[in-house]
């Protein structure tokens, strides 16, 4: 009897115990930082890797699975069938035997594949290994006391090319032998990999300044000479005696580096260096091969950045011909051009109506059509979109159809079009209302689709070129959200003093009360084509998170976004209003009228907003702080407070230099306002930050000093401007939580 009542109470405490363990995970579960900054999050916030191969394959790395059962995948568009590339177990195994200190838990995206898809370049602990996938087999290629970088493979899989010491080589993979293509690089003259300012402000921080021919017979390789630019120090605080880090850094009106694009042929070893017939350029802003190989598209720019020419340079001779220029009296974007392969004829994007649009030229420079046209651009648009992709997707040159991404359903999206090339038969292809990034395969016919939209994460779409959906490859992780109570932005319009409508986005707490007044957290950029209202989801910026939204939306703040007219990239039309006071005048005024409305609504306690954001965005929160008494907080994170502390090519684009505009300098430097700081301020800046350099908040404390204004302060020691190890972040954000709830 004793044991079958015991038994009975166990099963029933067993019971018990299920339900409520059931019930607990029934409950919403509190987003943390830790969370945040974790593996699930960044599952949930980061798409698949993937190339598509000339053969019409597509090699894929599903990131959004646990890295326990990530494997590089081959995918048939035409069957759907996807088959795994290569045993992942054999493959770290073989690594581990070449490169003992290695040991991933899994292999990352590889720096290079051959475009069949047979070898791919990683490079692990400053040495280039090669991988052959047939065999999972990996071959180090380098040993030597060098960290080689910028790593790649030529089209045809036979050699690598890599940077070791500033200079350039290649490594015949059918002989073993290894070659120098050149000879000159130093501390300051660089070969195949660029200088901070053309890896910060031109090419995206990509690692390899040189791009092989589509034959792979040439290199074309930027080679630049920094020896006229000025330098900044870095000292850290260890060891005992401290190392002082030195960097290369070109501020307003200095001096820049001079860059030139050398072409090698890599199997007769010979040189030529380029040689315009067009009067002298400040920067190399594009490099890219025509079809045939024959010769390299460059695109060179004037140091006041107002004018953009087109070349065709020789690879023999280095000769180059001008093919194109384009002006404007304010700036100039640059976009590659994308060639017809029968190189008959050339798509070139331009701004020149105050919107990006599509034309169609000979490859002699003449203009034979306007392709697209209306209020709305191209998309990528904008100064922070322009060196990254091209809004030219694909040619099908077989139908005369254009594929391209824009935001003409709407400013907040990029949706996918087809028109035919003589500007008839304007289609959208693209389904669902967000943020669409289509790669297409090497004959149009298929492409893939990185989707999402503000309360859908990330998902991967095989789709036919017509548009039809095919196949989810990587379907949004909303699993890994499901546990927490979400809430996502409502997107809307503020009208600006003059009508202007704002994009804005505004977040509310779970158990919003509309009878209630809640306390605001502005989240601002601000910058010249830097949107923070979009249709997407924004989780894996460095800065905006819809992550840490949610633990400002438990502490029961509503989380609003606002885009100024020339930070909402519609168009240069209105981006161009900011000509000679970046972060002046116009900014502040459409800040201004958006919190003016804010504060007109009954839900807003108008004695509780803060304002907050990240280096360009730190600079619009002390804008704010210094020329409106709005604001009862702000947290500034790296800002640039003058622009005499910030770089040549970005600066210089809207204020030129200061001996040109020195007015707009003196107006637009928030050192010289510190003084008429209004409202608790945290100021954060890590102290090996090379962008925007510690100077900026050192000199803004020094004037909130000699003001007698108190003041908040969180300084991260030898972090660059991300501050982007676990950490810190995690300090970081806990910090700026702890300040919200202690000061609104």
């Amino acid at each position: 009897m004793k044991r079958h009542f015991f038994h009975a109470v166990f099963i029933l405490f067993g019971m018990q115990m299920l339900s409520h363990v059931a019930a607990m995970a029934q409950q919403p579960q509190k987003m943390t930082v830790e969370w945040m900054l974790g593996d699930s999050a960044e599952r949930v916030s980061t798409p698949p890797s993937y190339a598509w191969l000339e053969n019409g394959t597509v090699l894929i790395l599903d990131t959004q699975r646990p890295a326990g059962e990530q494997v590089f995948e081959i995918l048939d568009p035409r069957s759907g069938k996807r088959l795994p590339a290569f045993d992942m177990r054999k493959a770290l195994a073989s690594l581990k035997t070449v490169l003992p200190e290695e040991s991933p838990a899994v292999l990352p995206w590889p720096s290079s594949i051959d475009a069949a898809g047979k070898n791919a370049v990683f490079l692990f602990s400053g040495n280039v290994l090669l991988l052959d996938l047939s065999q999972a087999k990996f071959t180090r290629i380098t040993r030597t006391h060098f960290v080689e970088k910028a790593a790649t493979i030529s089209p045809d899989g036979k050699r690598i090319a890599f940077v070791r010491d500033n200079d350039l080589y290649v490594f015949e993979l059918s002989s073993g032998k290894e070659q120098r293509l050149t000879r000159d690089g130093s501390e300051s003259l660089l070969n195949g990999v660029f200088s901070w300012v053309y890896w910060e402000e031109i090419f995206d921080h990509q690692e390899a300044a040189y791009w092989w021919s589509p034959d792979s017979r040439s290199i074309a390789y930027l080679r630049t000479d920094e020896s006229s630019v000025s330098t900044m120090f870095f000292p850290d605080f260890k060891p005992d005696q401290p190392t002082v880090h030195i960097q290369r850094y070109p501020k307003a009106g200095q001096q820049n580096p001079r860059a030139n694009l050398g072409i090698t042929d890599v199997i007769a070893g010979k040189t030529t260096r380029m040689r315009l017939p067009a009067a002298p350029y400040e920067y190399i802003v594009k490099v890219k091969w025509l079809p045939g190989s024959d010769r390299v598209a460059v695109q060179t720019m004037n140091r006041a950045q107002t004018e953009v020419t087109l070349s065709f340079v020789d690879r023999s001779t280095g000769n180059g011909t001008t093919i194109l220029k384009e002006n404007d009296d304010c700036w100039m974007h640059s976009y590659d051009p994308f060639f017809a392969k029968d190189a008959k004829y050339f798509i070139w994007v331009s701004e020149r109506s105050g919107y990006a649009h599509a034309y169609r030229y000979s490859m002699g420079g003449q203009l034979l059509n306007k392709i697209t046209e209306g209020e709305w651009s191209l998309s990528p648009f904008g100064a922070f979109s322009t060196n990254k992709e091209s809004p030219i997707r694909a040619l099908d040159e077989k139908s005369g159809s254009l594929f391209f991404t824009a935001k003409e359903a709407s400013p907040l999206e990029s949706q996918l079009y087809r028109i035919n090339l003589d500007g008839t038969g304007f289609t959208r292809l693209s389904q669902g209302a967000g943020s669409h990034l289509p790669q297409f395969s090497p004959d149009a016919g298929f492409y893939l689709d990185a989707y999402s939209n503000a309360a859908t994460p990330p998902r991967l779409m095989l789709a036919r070129a017509d548009g039809t959906e095919l196949q989810v490859l990587s379907a949004s992780r909303t699993d890994l959200i499901a546990p927490f109570p979400m809430q996502f932005p409502s997107f809307l319009t503020i009208p600006a003093r003059d009508g202007f409508p704002l994009p804005a986005q505004i977040s509310r707490p779970a158990n919003f009360d509309p009878a209630k007044k809640y306390a605001v957290i502005i989240y601002v950029y601000g910058g010249p084509g830097s949107e923070s209202v979009r249709n997407k989801w924004n989780a894996n910026e460095w800065s905006q998170s819809v992550f840490f939204d949610q633990m400002l939306l438990n502490e029961g703040f509503l989380v609003v976004s606002i885009d100024n007219r020339s930070s909402a990239t519609i168009g240069k039309k209105y981006e161009k209003s900011i000509r000679g006071q970046m972060y002046g005048d116009v900014e502040l005024h459409d800040l201004e009228s958006a919190v003016e409305w804010l504060k007109s609504q009954p839900f807003v306690d108008p004695d509780r907003v803060g304002i907050w954001g990240w280096s360009g965005g730190g600079t619009y929160t002390l804008l704010a702080l210094t020329r409106t008494a709005e604001f009862r907080a702000g947290i500034a994170v790296a800002p640039v407070t003058d622009w005499r502390y910030y770089d040549t090519k970005w600066t210089e684009t809207w204020m030129k230099r200061p001996e040109d505009n020195p007015d707009g300098y003196q107006k637009t430097s928030l050192v010289k306002r510190a003084a008429n700081l209004h409202g608790r301020l945290l100021l954060v800046h890590g102290t090996y930050d090379d962008n925007v350099h510690p100077q900026n908040s050192q000199a803004f404390m020094d004037e909130l000093i000699n003001a007698g204004i108190l003041f908040d302060v969180m300084v991260y020691p030898m972090r660059k401007h991300t501050i982007g190890d676990a950490p810190a972040r995690i300090h970081l954000y806990k910090t700026m939580l702890e300040f919200w709830k202690k000061n609104l």
